[in-house]
C-alpha cells in the first residue's frame, strides 16, 4: 500500500458548542507533508476552532480527523506529534531561556533499545540525558536565529524575540506538524513583516508540516503554499496565494482578499460582460443573459484621456499611499477606486480602461431570498423568524377574503389557511433595514457587507435560528448593528409548499 502524501485529512468535521452554536461545519481538507497551509478568515469564523480540533483541545461533534491516514479524531493532545504556538506566547517569566526551551523536554520520555551481557537487546523507555536536551535546544536557537541567548531572561526580550522563543519550545520536541495561532498578532506592523520572512525560512529550514491561523491577509499571501478562506464556519474557498487573489471564487473571497471593485454584471455576448452601465470584452464564458458579480482589482485599472476607455468619470479623491495613488472616480451612480502611479487632479475627468485579463466574473450568488414559511390566523406569513404581513390571495388564482378572513377560492370553496406550509421569496432589493429593531417583522444583526460600486450587499442574521436575510442599500451601515428588517406587504412572494400526494 502506498504511503499518503497527506499528514491531515479533515473529512466531514464539524463542530457545534453546547448553546448549539454551529462553530465548523462539514469542514473537508487535505494537507500534504511538508506544506505551509493558512487558515485565513475574519473573527469568529471557526478558523482557531479547526486548529484546535487537529491539536486535539476540541474534538469533533462529527467528522473524521486523519494523521497519516489514521484516525485520531479522539486521541489526546499529548499523543499527537504536533505542537502549538499561541498568539499569547505563554512564557514562563521566572524561567531564563533555556529552561522555558528544556520545560518539555525534560518531561518527554523516549524509548532506547540496549543488549545485555548475554547478547540480548532489550527495550527501555527513559527520560533524556541533560547533553541530548543541550544538543536540541542548541539547534532549537540556531533555527530561530537566538544563539547565545540561553541565560536571559524572557522578560528582556522583544516581542519578536519572545515569539522566537516560543516557537523553539516548539520545535525542540520535533513535531511533525507545527499549528501557529495568530503568533503575529502582537506584533508591531515592522516587526510582524520581518517575522513573515523569518517564519518562511524556518519553514524552509524544518521541513515540516506548518498549519497557520489569521485574519492577515497579506500574511497569508506572503507565507504560504496553500490558503483556506473561511468564512462562517465554512470553506470558501482553497487554494494558491496566486489562485485565491486572481481567481476568488466568490464575492467574499474577492472583498475579503486584497482590494477589489465589485460590480453587478450581465452577460451580453460571447465573452461581453455590461456593468457600471458599459459592455466589455472579457475572459469567462457564461451564457448570454446570465446575472454575474464581476470583479476588478483596482491595479487592473488604468488611467486614460476621456474618451479613449471604456468609462470616464470624475475624480473625487485621490490619495498618495506611498507606491501609488488610490483615486476614487465618481461615474454615474458608481464609484470605482483605482491604484495607479498616475496621479489625476481633484474634480478632472477622466478615461478608465480595463483590460479583458482584468475582469473576472462570478455565477451571482444571491439573487432571492427563499424561506420555508407558515400562514397564521391572521393571514400573516411566518418565516425567517419573524412574521410579516402578506397577500394570501396569491395561492389561489382569482381569490378574494371575505369578511371574517377566510380565503374564498374561484370556485366558491372556502379555505382556513392557518397552518398552509408556504414557499416565500423576496428580492435582495425589496428588503429594508431600520435602526428601530422593534419596527420590522424580524431583527437581526449585521453579519457581512460588501460594497458593490453603487450600493452594499448586507446580510443580516437572526439570533433565535440563525435565518438570513441578503439585502441591497445604499446607505452604510456597521457590522454587528442590531436592525429591524421591513419588508412590503406586496413584495412577498407566496407559493403553496406541495404535499407528498402532489409530487
Amino acid at each position: 500500500m502506498l504511503e499518503s502524501a497527506n499528514i491531515i485529512e479533515l473529512i466531514g468535521v464539524s463542530k457545534v458548542f453546547d448553546d448549539e452554536t454551529v462553530a465548523v461545519d462539514n469542514f473537508n481538507l487535505e494537507v500534504k507533508k511538508g506544506e505551509f497551509v493558512t487558515f485565513l478568515g475574519p473573527s469568529g469564523c471557526g478558523k482557531t476552532t479547526t486548529l484546535r480540533m487537529i491539536a486535539g483541545f476540541d474534538i469533533p461533534t462529527s467528522g473524521k480527523i486523519l494523521l497519516n491516514g489514521e484516525d485520531i479524531s479522539n486521541l489526546p493532545p499529548n499523543k499527537r506529534p504536533v505542537n502549538t504556538v499561541f498568539q499569547k506566547y505563554a512564557l514562563f517569566p521566572h524561567l531564563n531561556v533555556y529552561e522555558n526551551i528544556a520545560f518539555g523536554l525534560r518531561l518527554k520520555k523516549v524509548e532506547n533499545t540496549y543488549v545485555n551481557d548475554a547478547g540480548h537487546t532489550y527495550k527501555k523507555t527513559q527520560k533524556l540525558s541533560k547533553t541530548e536536551i543541550d544538543k536540541k535546544i542548541k539547534t532549537a536557537l540556531e533555527i530561530v536565529d537566538l544563539e547565545g541567548f540561553e541565560k536571559r531572561s524572557v522578560s528582556t526580550l522583544s516581542g519578536g524575540q519572545q515569539q522566537r522563543i516560543a516557537i523553539a519550545r516548539a520545535i525542540v520536541n520535533e513535531p511533525e506538524i507545527l499549528l501557529l495561532d495568530e503568533p503575529l498578532g502582537a506584533l508591531d506592523l515592522k516587526m510582524r513583516k520581518e517575522m513573515q520572512i523569518e517564519l518562511k525560512k524556518m519553514h524552509e529550514k524544518l521541513g515540516i508540516t506548518f498549519i497557520y491561523v489569521t485574519h492577515d491577509q497579506e500574511e497569508a499571501l506572503t507565507m504560504s503554499d496553500k490558503i483556506v478562506v473561511i468564512n462562517d464556519g465554512e470553506i470558501q474557498q482553497i487554494g494558491t496565494p496566486t489562485e485565491i487573489y486572481n481567481e476568488p471564487i466568490n464575492t467574499f473571497v474577492a472583498d475579503f482578499i486584497g482590494e477589489s471593485n465589485i460590480f453587478n454584471g450581465t452577460v451580453v455576448g460571447k465573452l461581453k460582460v455590461k456593468f457600471c452601465g458599459a459592455s466589455f470584452d472579457c475572459l469567462d464564458d457564461y451564457e448570454i443573459n446570465q446575472l454575474v458579480d464581476v470583479v476588478v482589482r483596482p491595479e487592473d485599472i488604468k488611467i486614460c484621456k476621456p474618451g479613449e476607455g471604456q468609462l470616464k468619470g470624475k475624480v473625487i479623491s485621490s490619495v498618495f499611499k506611498g507606491v501609488h495613488y488610490e483615486t476614487t472616480v465618481e461615474i454615474g451612480k458608481f464609484e470605482i477606486v483605482i491604484q495607479s502611479t498616475r496621479t489625476a487632479e481633484l474634480g478632472s475627468v477622466i478615461g478608465l480602461r480595463i483590460e479583458p485579463d482584468g475582469i473576472h466574473l462570478m455565477e451571482k450568488v444571491y439573487t432571492v431570498n427563499k424561506y420555508d414559511g407558515v400562514i397564521t390566523k391572521t393571514n400573516t406569513v411566518e418565516f425567517g423568524d419573524g412574521e410579516f404581513e402578506c397577500d394570501v390571495t396569491q395561492l389561489y388564482k382569482n381569490s378574494t377574503l371575505d369578511e371574517e378572513g377566510y380565503l374564498i377560492t374561484e370556485s366558491g370553496e372556502k379555505l382556513d389557511l392557518t397552518g398552509t406550509e408556504v414557499t416565500v421569496e423576496v428580492d435582495t432589493h425589496d428588503i429594508q433595514m431600520t435602526d428601530d429593531e422593534e419596527a420590522g417583522g424580524a431583527q437581526g444583526n449585521i453579519i457581512s457587507m460588501i460594497y458593490k460600486g453603487d450600493h452594499y450587499r448586507y446580510i443580516v442574521r437572526t439570533e433565535e435560528n440563525e435565518e438570513d436575510f441578503v439585502l441591497s442599500c445604499p446607505d452604510l451601515w456597521n457590522t454587528g448593528d442590531l436592525v429591524g428588517i421591513i419588508i412590503p406587504k406586496d413584495k412577498i412572494k407566496l407559493t403553496l409548499k406541495l404535499t407528498e400526494e402532489s409530487k
